[in-house]
């Protein structure tokens, strides 16, 4: 596996210069990475913030500034700042009458000429403040706090960890400011930090736990991870904390065991989420030992040792559940009857990925214990036939968001179950759904809620089913990838759907140059991807 490597400008022993730290936001992973070698969007980035930004110092800024020095909003250093003008301004005049009426800076002010309110006296301050402030040089204003965190605010999380490379100032002002970091995932691939020290003397691991700790996030993700890194980053937990509680953590291609997931988990007490992902080390008993109570959204995927037994723990132990996604291939409908009406009243999305063994027996366990689910994923649930559907469209009424994707046996008959009993969907997966025809799409067509449907790869649908989809005038993402049988004279209808944002026509041999470009110019709001 090719490791990523972190560079951070400037020599601060303080900081991780290399190896295995990047960030990851919540919809992918950035590697960290300098400025070079990243086109011009970064830079024009920072060109349109300036120009927001430095509106609120225009007023510092003279006309002939840059006329005469390029490196001075005003003046520099070596030379003299400019003439007061003979006619006192009215700013002067209004700091004589003032006189010792007002003490800057504490509020207080004279009885005799604004009366009983403080308010219109640090107004005026203030505007005294902004207009007698001394010009500062671009290289100062490179380096002010307060104007950078200002213009630090008109990038996204992901592009600031390109800003904090630029230099140790920027690097020192962006770490101080747990809220830059919102919504972007710590990633330690522990596999290119190498083996860990015993006597906890790594000082690379430090250095990375330390910008863990000194940035504040509050997510981290965990590569390769073994039982004595776990340990080592308990440690460090115990020892020094962290400026924000850690409350999202995902274990990824781990062999980390019941031991030290349980180490680690008596170290997390904020912990609300929990992601593991091909931890084979993992088994059901350690589920019982580690999970806690606190936890809300849970993901496991590809974990060998996860079975029935894992949805008992589950549904036991964690009773504010909100979110809960599993991939096992070898789960039963024995593992579904394990949910009960704890469950009713917070359980609201459930994902059971390539979960090969349940049948319309499991899903009827179900659809009895949870009815007050959103989403509903059974994408390659390969046993679920439409009588299945049918259990879910009649008792999961509030459903808003259904995945049924890869699930070769449901035919046009699931689709009318769905349009009657669902009128409340708006997301609704079909990929890779073989039976089903135009007759099922016509069903759909009376879903006036539905904003969002995927066809893909479904290749029986025709042109008569494209002209029931223009009848979903409230539809706003389509995507009909790989329907093969579609032809420029059926797609080109799609122009009547008044709300359409996004269109997928990728691998559609009816998508020629021409049809795309009839759509763009009549759907100017949608983007399209053909």
């Amino acid at each position: 596996m090719t490791s990523s490597f972190a560079t951070v400008q400037g020599n601060n022993k303080n900081q991780p210069t290399s190896a295995s730290f990047r960030l990851n936001s919540k919809n992918g992973i950035f590697n960290m990475g300098s400025l070079s070698g990243k086109g011009n969007s970064v830079v024009e980035r920072m060109a349109n913030a300036f120009s927001k930004c430095s509106a609120g110092v225009g007023a510092n800024i003279p006309p002939a500034a840059n006329k005469t020095d390029n490196n001075a909003l005003h003046a520099t250093a070596n030379k003299s700042p400019p003439a007061v003008p003979e006619k006192p301004s009215r700013i002067q005049s209004l700091k004589n009458k003032l006189g010792n009426k007002v003490a800057v800076g504490t509020g207080t002010y004279g009885n005799g000429f604004f009366g009983r309110s403080p308010k219109p006296v640090k107004k005026i301050i203030k505007m005294l403040e902004i207009r007698t402030k001394k010009y500062v040089t671009w290289s100062e204003l490179w380096q002010e706090e307060e104007f950078l965190l200002r213009f630090f605010q008109y990038f996204e999380p992901a592009e600031r960890r390109d800003l904090a490379q630029v230099c140790r100032r920027w690097r020192d002002i962006l770490y101080t400011r747990s809220n830059h970091w919102n919504s972007l995932v710590a990633v330690l691939e522990y596999k290119s930090l190498g083996d860990s020290d015993p006597n906890g003397n790594d000082e690379i691991r430090m250095r990375h736990y330390e910008s863990i700790q000194t940035r504040g996030f509050d997510a981290v993700c965990l590569v390769q991870a073994t039982d004595a890194d776990v340990k080592e980053l308990a440690g460090f937990l115990s020892d020094r904390g962290c400026t924000r509680p850690i409350r999202s953590l995902s274990f990824r291609r781990s062999t980390v065991t019941d031991v030290g997931l349980q180490h680690l988990m008596e170290f997390l007490p904020a912990l609300h989420q929990l992601e593991m992902i091909s931890c084979n080390e993992v088994t059901e008993a350690g589920l019982w030992s580690a999970l806690s109570p606190k936890i809300v959204s849970l993901s496991i995927s590809d974990c060998i040792n996860i079975g029935d037994e894992c949805i008992r723990a589950i549904t036991h132990k964690l009773p504010s559940l909100y979110e809960f996604s599993i991939q096992a291939y070898h789960m039963t409908d024995h593992a579904l009857a394990y949910f009960s009406p704890k469950q009713t009243n917070t359980l609201s999305i459930l994902k059971l990925h390539s979960c090969w063994e349940i049948t319309n027996h499991g899903l009827l366990n179900l659809v009895g214990a949870v009815p007050n689910l959103t989403c509903l994923s059974l994408s390659g649930c390969s046993k679920v036939t439409d009588e299945g559907i049918e259990l879910v469209a009649e008792n999961l009424r509030h459903l808003r968001s259904l995945d049924l994707s890869w699930c070769p046996r449901i035919t046009d008959a699931a689709l009318e179950y769905i349009a009657c009993d669902l009128t409340s969907l708006e997301e609704l997966i079909l990929d890779r759904s073989l039976l089903v025809t135009d007759i099922g799409v016509g069903y759909l067509c009376t879903m006036l809620s539905l904003t969002s449907l995927s066809l893909r790869w479904c290749t029986q649908i025709r042109d008569f089913g494209v002209q029931h989809l223009c009848n979903m005038k409230n539809l706003q993402i389509l995507s009909l990838a790989g329907c093969n049988q579609l032809t420029p004279g059926g797609l080109c209808t799609l122009a009547q759907l008044p709300h359409l944002m996004e269109l997928e026509l990728t691998n559609c041999p009816g998508a020629t140059p021409e049809l795309i470009d009839f759509l763009q110019e009549n759907m100017p709001r949608c983007t399209i991807f053909g």
